[in-house]
């Protein structure tokens, strides 16, 4: 009776072919049916973004969790304030359909879990007194390597008003767990097993909205490669190379064409029993980052909500 990952998220974009450019830039596997863009990780067999053209500003449309035992769900959801409903007119696949409380849509699948990624070799780092890696180079010429293709989507990021009221949905009524936050402004879901340390994760906002989805990639070198790749390709503004405090991992994040980003990360703390975790209410000050470059002024600007971003400060 709870979620067991995140499937894919869902846009609606005004420009279709702006939004599979980017996608296909990031490394995804996408492919145009009418209005409609469908982007995957390379190898995977399911979408991990859809996107819907012809909107007039981008929007959330809804986001889809694998879940188990998905009817035995519904009370406790009307309990903690939300509420089934009829699927959308511009949707896609079958599952069960839910407004939470602040009437984000959502879609619970019970569908069987991604094929395990291929093991990747271990990221060695010669440190003091820790020689791991002798007689070769660690890094070889830049030529060497080809275009990073994401591994799989690890996480998704939305904009609520009401963080913890959102939290408590999510653990009480789909079966997740507190991972971490940072005060009231931002939190991090897990599932109960075997889990990265989140899934879903909320940002305060006046109103809902999507923030951002993140891609796993190898080690930290993909990380900073791909980010590179990604900015030079599209022109668009960046936040990284850089490690998170929550969470641990790395990452680099670029902006996507509607204000809203795509993360590329690597060395996830990994939450194998939650019942063994225990949450930590972290200072705003490591609500962000641990270490990495300013933020930009818009980072944590809801696009959803206003087209205006913030005023830098003088």
């Amino acid at each position: 009776m709870s979620v067991l990952g995140v499937v894919s998220y869902a846009l609606e974009i005004p420009a279709l072919a702006a939004g599979a450019k980017f996608y296909a830039d990031a490394g995804l596997e996408v492919s145009v049916d009418g209005n409609v863009a469908h982007c995957r990780c390379p190898g995977q067999q399911r979408d991990s973004i859809i996107l819907f053209g012809g909107a007039p500003a981008k929007r959330l449309r809804y986001i889809t969790l694998r879940a188990a035992d998905i009817d035995s769900m519904m009370e406790a959801v009307i309990e903690y304030g939300g509420r089934p409903t009829v699927p959308p007119q511009v949707a896609e696949g079958n599952g069960v359909w839910l407004l939470d409380p602040h009437d984000m849509l959502i879609q619970l699948l019970d569908c069987p879990p991604d094929p395990d990624t291929f093991v990747a070799p271990p990221f060695q780092i010669n440190s003091p007194g820790a020689l791991v890696r002798k007689g070769r180079s660690g890094i070889l010429p830049r030529q060497t390597y080809g275009s990073v293709k994401p591994l799989r989507l690890g996480h998704v990021l939305v904009f609520t008003p009401d963080v913890m009221k959102s939290v408590s949905f999510f653990t009480q009524a789909l079966g997740m767990g507190l991972a971490d936050r940072a005060q009231e402004v931002i939190a991090f879901c897990c599932t109960r097993a075997n889990s990265d340390h989140h899934v879903v994760a909320f940002a305060k906002s006046p109103g809902i909205g999507f923030h951002h989805a993140s891609f796993q990639v190898t080690d930290p070198d993909e990380v900073g490669r791909a980010g590179r790749d990604l900015v030079t390709a599209t022109g668009r503004g960046d936040w990284g190379f850089g490690r998170h405090t929550i969470g641990s991992n790395f990452f680099h994040y670029i902006q996507d064409p509607w204000g809203s980003w795509f993360e590329y990360y690597s060395d996830m703390d990994h939450i194998d029993d939650y019942s063994q975790w225990k949450p930590t209410n972290y200072g705003m000050e490591d609500s962000l980052a641990n270490w990495g470059p300013p933020v930009p002024v818009d980072f944590v600007h809801n696009y959803e909500i206003s087209a205006a971003p913030p005023s830098r400060a003088p």
